[in-house]
């Protein structure tokens, strides 16, 4: 019950960003609600997606203010939890949520396709940025860049100095935490199609990155799990009651081990599938171009003879 109820932070910069990322949501959301479908969206798609967004962010929050917070000081496994929560999950749900119109609409008036109920017109204003499907924003267009990229601030903070500096010094730890979180946007992006911006990177691509940041995560778990000797001094072995601090840094490496592996797996599973679909699509085209396309007679033509 203790550990349930206590140990609650008032994390100000959590708390401001979550209040300032939720309002301006909100706030584009109502506006897109009020004004009609558009960019392919129901009111009901709408909503669906405001849950997954609002539920993002709300994971991110309670890895940061709720005993998660507190324990991750204490603990090397819950601050591995913590790192998964805050720049794994939070920003998967976050991207699935696609805010990117409200956003848009929060702080511009709604384009023709809104006041026309969905029909895009060219009569848009020139203070709402074109966000078709055929402009991308720039490290939609460097998948391999932005995976490289996400796995760095993933696993550099994990090297020792960081790792307990961050522990010590709330800055620090307020640069981890964003840092973690602009990592997870980053890679999910180049997963996910997050509407209004649709993925040009094939399916088989995007699973290969994402066995490649499945084996980066492997090879960290496995380097703390079978180390014989603390590679973090910043935890001090008095707050260890239960487990010794070289047990507690095993148990972070199965933690990051295993507990990246639930998110990875449901996308590559939805990318196969996806996969198929294209493929059996490309598979019913081509049979169709053979049945339409007229067959040449397989005798040759000979001269009329007059």
């Amino acid at each position: 019950m203790e550990v349930a109820f206590g140990h609650w932070s008032a994390s100000w910069p959590a708390l401001i960003a979550y209040v300032l990322a939720a309002g301006w949501h909100l706030a584009g959301l109502r506006r897109a609600l009020a004004a009609g479908p558009a960019d392919g969206a129901s009111r009901r798609q709408l909503s669906r997606e405001a849950v997954l967004y609002h539920l993002g962010l709300l994971v991110i929050l309670l890895a940061l203010v709720s005993p998660v917070g507190y324990l991750a000081t204490v603990y090397i496994w819950v601050r591995g939890l913590q790192m998964l929560l805050v720049g794994v999950v939070g920003p998967g749900l976050t991207v699935l949520g696609a805010p990117w119109t409200a956003f848009r609409l929060a702080v511009g008036r709604p384009s023709a396709a809104h006041s026309s109920g969905g029909q895009p017109t060219d009569a848009a204003g020139p203070d709402v940025p074109d966000t078709s499907p055929g402009r991308q924003p720039w490290l939609m267009s460097r998948p391999v860049l932005a995976v490289v990229v996400a796995n760095v601030l993933w696993v550099g903070w994990q090297f020792p100095t960081p790792f307990d500096a961050a522990r010590g010094n709330s800055a620090v730890a307020l640069a981890e935490h964003a840092s973690y979180l602009v990592a997870g946007l980053l890679f999910w992006l180049q997963m996910i199609s997050s509407r209004p911006f649709s993925q040009r990177v094939p399916p088989l691509r995007r699973i290969a990155l994402l066995v490649g940041t499945v084996a980066v995560f492997t090879v960290l778990g496995m380097v703390l799990v079978f180390g014989s000797n603390v590679m973090y001094f910043g935890f001090p072995a008095s707050a260890h009651h239960v487990m010794s601090v070289l047990s507690d840094q095993q148990l972070a490496g199965a933690v990051l081990w295993m507990g990246c592996l639930p998110a990875m797996m449901l996308v590559a599973v939805a990318l196969m599938m996806e996969w198929l679909r294209n493929e059996e699509s490309a598979e019913l085209s081509a049979g169709l171009d053979r049945l339409l396309t007229p067959r040449r007679n397989g005798w040759a033509s000979r001269s009329v003879i007059r």
